[in-house]
């Protein structure tokens, strides 16, 4: 079975069941090369035991899982040793430095790279706390040693599990900036999921929704935009003559002639009375503006049945 060069993560039919309880439900996922992907849902639907079995911590009931083109369990080892990953909570020795932890792990990992400690130090903010131990840090500093422990090793893949759960807004603002960093600047795909729908939408390129253990759909997060996008409803006597005029007085080529006498704006959000004025001015009559609401949030409520994610 060979998979899409370009895809990193593939499963099929991927299932975990407990008994009568089917967490993870016929599950057919794919993580292309240099992507972000966001694997979004409640709590409870089904991701935290997916990316469990994608690290071999648990077994499949039944499905398949292939990472870099290889299938899992076979070669599970070195695979997994070009993969990084925050499950949970970062485990942590709090009597150590941040130094001291990544020492240990670095023997563990067989990492004997010179400055590997220094660099992922670095890269993560932390370089200047020399002496602090990890069990004074704050959970936005846990989290990220905890990435710094997971990318020591150069990984290809990185995995993590929730990693804004529990921060204040200034530590998710600065665990998103790293991981959209990692992905930019080292080339790194990461699978990062995620209760919470604005955190994704701000950091993703591609989204899998996960619902009771199901993933109803996957998007790319541009497409979603476009297909939820805000715009200004024109409701006027000539749509096309007025279309005209917005590309000719006000650079507005961003919009869609809908037909009887309906013109939809997707930019100048706002300048709805500009707009307004240009056309009444030239002789078109205006019989309704309207203003859609960003329906993002509805259109998740709407996909996973009622309820909320976030």
């Amino acid at each position: 079975m060979t998979m899409n060069t370009n895809a990193i993560i593939r499963t099929i039919g991927l299932t975990k069941a407990y008994g009568n309880d089917i967490a993870v439900d016929k599950l057919n996922m794919q993580v292309k090369q240099g992507q972000i992907y966001g694997f979004l849902g409640q709590n409870g639907a089904g991701k935290t035991t997916a990316i469990r079995m994608l690290l071999g911590l648990i077994k499949p009931t039944e499905g398949q899982i292939e990472i870099f083109g290889e299938a899992m369990p076979h070669n599970q080892r070195e695979i997994l040793r070009r993969v990084g990953a925050i499950v949970e909570t970062p485990g942590l020795y709090a009597n150590l430095n941040a130094r001291e932890n990544l020492l240990i792990n670095a023997r563990l990992m067989g990492v004997h790279k010179k400055n590997a400690i220094e660099e992922a130090l670095e890269i993560v903010g932390l370089h200047h706390e020399t002496k602090k131990l990890a069990g004074q840090y704050s959970l936005g500093m846990k989290q990220r040693l905890g990435i710094a422990r997971a990318i020591l090793h150069h990984p290809e893949l990185l995995i993590l599990d929730e990693p804004t759960n529990g921060l204040d807004p200034v530590g998710i603002k600065e665990i998103r900036k790293l991981i959209a960093s990692l992905a930019a600047e080292r080339g790194i795909t990461v699978l990062v999921s995620s209760h919470i729908l604005s955190e994704v939408e701000q950091l993703a390129d591609r989204i899998g929704i996960i619902h009771r253990g199901k993933l109803l759909e996957e998007i790319a997060m541009e497409e979603l935009r476009n297909r939820n996008r805000r715009f200004l409803e024109f409701h006027v006597s000539n749509e096309n003559k007025a279309a005209l005029l917005l590309e000719r007085h006000l650079n507005i080529f961003d919009y869609e002639v809908l037909g009887e006498g309906k013109l939809r704006i997707y930019s100048h959000i706002g300048q709805q009375n500009q707009i307004n004025k240009l056309l009444v001015e030239s002789g078109i009559e205006v019989s309704g503006i309207a203003l859609s609401e960003d329906k993002l949030e509805d259109y998740f409520v709407q996909l996973i049945g009622g309820g909320t994610i976030g």
